[in-house]
């Protein structure tokens, strides 16, 4: 992953001029005419469009998203020509994404398109490096933003879902920009193409034809847009890219009737629910207790917070995707005020070993809106109380009320609900999985998503997989009229948030090998005294001394983790048939993938979101319904292995083999 960077935009005659690449971002002319007269007519788009059965679907490919006005017309002759319930998939690259002033501004020329940029404007933001998914029309447009350069992103797509149907080459001109029109950029093209994909570009230069035929395209010359004399457009005719992937990390896409039930009303279950009913698929979700998020999703403030490493590890690729997804959520979900509020993050430097990471995340690069060091001073300023430490700055974020976010979701129209059912067991009738209540009742459905934190472990089905149970507590306190001076949500070794309808959240307590959730007057006071080293200011607001655990509310919760704390997201593979004949990947070979993995059909998992599920969940109950809908996917491939349930059981073959494997 690469810091995303600034375009260097300079504006001439009210356009846009990347001053990096020496290059227009559209033609002089008119911008929207011209990504008609090249995409839009010489994929023959409008055409193919109307042709497309109900609930067909239609991927684009782009290279080089940047104001997005080529996405807004594909959008605009999508809504005019394909049926309606059609789903159009646009996959975009952008190495370096405008600023939504930028691209407001650039938007702005094109009236006619003026609600659909509106649409877009509203979830744009500041993006940082990575895969960025935004939904439009109730879903009938998806748009999957790769943020970093081609040459990186377009490997990392999945080619068995992301087949693209026609290609927008929309870089700047190859003399400006040389190196994304490459052999390797070809290549991709070829690996990623749909038989018979159409593509168009703008440009006639000579290493692109070249390019494209000896990647396999027919390439012919078009007239091009205006005083432009020649442009270049024709399909794929190269045989199919091998399609082969390690199968211990597939993801069987659903083939059949549409229909799932979720296990687990918590933030995890409610989010795969509402990706799938999005999809028009039919979910029953299953809740235990007598509400939906009564677990460890039922706290009354969760702080949208992505505490990450300097080093960029999987799980911060992951924190830095999911949080930017979270927040689009929340934006377009729930109103502001006591569900939720983008306040702000100050995460404290409160020792010379959060200071270091601090100056590594910051040394990243990443963009100033998503985090950057501010000193004690500018922290007191942010948070509104006296601070002894500086730290970093996470402006975008803040905290929400799980439960009304749960609720949400769950109304999604699709979604059913039945609460006060505990499910003990799972069986298979060989089409149909079959969920067996405690009390008798059984439900009944060709897809099982199993979402219930740490209780996973009661099936049978799941047994195998490594979740540790850690307990948490957090505290509640009446605000004080000083109080309501805090702003902004503080963090360090604990976190404090501002006042919800009168009262703070702070804590919480880390517990392992407990049995018991009963809140406890011990767990209090640790949070009391974590407060205090905290912030003596807001200690000092609340009541400080004074303050007892008797006066304090709260609520205690299982949090799940896994040994690499990393989420579990992904199909299940039957574990002992897996490590009686499946192959390790060193006997496997990069072409010979031995016996077809043993998967129980149609069971997949949402686990061990840990103290992350605001951040982690939503995006990856996205994951598992576009696996399942066989659409391409949110995330980079291997981000989908470092998440997928199969990893545990390959690293068990691989200890067990590791003597007979050995030189």
């Amino acid at each position: 992953m690469t810091s995303s960077a600034s375009p260097l935009l300079d504006w001439q005659d009210g356009q846009p001029l990347s001053t990096r690449f020496g290059d227009r971002y559209f033609s002089r002319h008119s911008g929207m005419d011209e990504s008609r007269h090249v995409f839009l007519q010489h994929n023959h788009l409008a055409e193919r469009w109307a042709a497309l059965p109900q609930g067909g679907r239609f991927v684009i490919g782009e290279t080089g998203f940047g104001t997005g006005l080529n996405f807004l017309c594909a959008w605009q002759l999508w809504r005019q020509h394909a049926p309606a319930q059609a789903r159009l998939h646009f996959i975009s690259t952008e190495k370096y994404p405008l600023a939504p002033a930028e691209l407001a501004q650039a938007l702005a020329l094109w009236p006619e398109l003026a609600e659909l940029a509106h649409q877009l404007q509203a979830q744009y933001a500041v993006l940082p490096p990575g895969w960025h998914r935004f939904h439009f029309d109730a879903d009938r447009v998806t748009l999957t933003l790769l943020v970093g350069d081609a040459l990186d992103t377009l490997p990392q797509l999945d080619r068995a879902s992301s087949q693209v149907d026609a290609w927008f080459l929309d870089g700047f001109a190859p003399a400006c920009n040389p190196e994304l029109w490459s052999p390797a950029l070809f290549a991709q093209l070829a690996r990623l193409s749909a038989p018979g994909a159409s593509f168009a570009t703008f440009t006639s230069a000579g290493v692109v034809k070249r390019g494209l035929a000896e990647a396999g395209f027919s390439v012919r010359r078009a007239r091009g847009f205006r005083y432009k004399w020649h442009m270049l457009c024709g399909n794929w005719q190269g045989e199919p890219a091998c399609a082969w992937q390690p199968p211990w990390y597939a993801w069987p896409a659903h083939v059949g009737e549409q229909r799932a039930l979720v296990i687990g009303g918590g933030i995890s279950g409610a989010a795969a629910a509402a990706s799938l009913a999005r999809r028009g698929w039919q979910v029953t979700v299953l809740e235990q207790q007598a509400q939906l998020a009564d677990g460890a999703s039922g706290n009354a403030q969760g702080v949208l917070h992505t505490k990450l490493s300097p080093h960029l590890t999987p799980l911060t690729r992951l924190l830095l995707s999911g949080y930017a997804y979270s927040l689009r959520q929340l934006h377009h979900g729930l109103p502001r005020g006591e569900a939720w509020d983008a306040c702000g993050i100050v995460q404290l430097g409160f020792d010379a070993d959060e200071q270091q990471r601090h100056a590594g995340l910051a040394a990243l690069g990443l963009p100033a809106e998503v985090l950057h060091a501010v000193s004690a001073e500018q922290a007191s300023a942010l948070t509104g109380l006296t601070l002894d430490h500086g730290g970093l700055w996470l402006g975008q974020g803040g905290w929400v009320h799980p439960p009304a976010w749960v609720r949400q979701l769950a109304a999604t129209p699709g979604i059913s609900v039945e609460l006060g059912c505990t499910i003990d067991t799972l069986s298979h009738d060989g089409q149909h999985w079959l969920a067996h209540a405690r009390d008798g009742r059984q439900w009944r459905s060709p897809v099982v998503v199993v979402a219930t934190a740490h209780h996973a472990a009661r099936f049978a089905q799941l047994a195998h997989l490594p979740l540790n149970p850690i307990r948490g507590q957090v505290s509640h306190a009446a605000a004080t009229p000083a109080s309501q001076a805090l702003r902004a949500v503080l963090c360090g070794e604990s976190y404090i948030s501002p006042a919800r309808l009168g009262q703070h959240c702070f804590g919480a307590t880390f517990r392992f090998k407990q049995t018991e959730l009963a809140v406890t007057t011990e767990e209090h006071q640790e949070n009391l005294g974590k407060l205090a080293t905290l912030t003596a200011d807001g200690w000092a607001r609340l009541g400080g001394a004074a303050l007892t655990p008797a006066q304090l509310g709260g609520r205690s919760g299982w949090r799940a983790t896994t040994p690499d704390y990393l989420p579990l997201v992904g199909p299940v593979a039957q574990a002992e048939q897996f490590a009686q004949h499946y192959p390790t990947p060193e006997r496997c070979g990069p072409r010979q993938p031995g016996p077809a993995a043993p998967w129980w059909p149609g069971l997949y998992v949402s686990l061990a979101h840990g103290s992350r599920g605001l951040i982690t969940a939503p995006l990856a109950g996205e994951t598992l319904a576009a696996a399942l809908h066989g659409d391409p996917a949110p995330l980079p491939g291997p981000l989908l292995e470092a998440l997928h349930p199969n990893r545990f059981l390959l690293r068990a073959q691989k200890r067990r083999h590791a003597p007979e494997l050995r030189p």
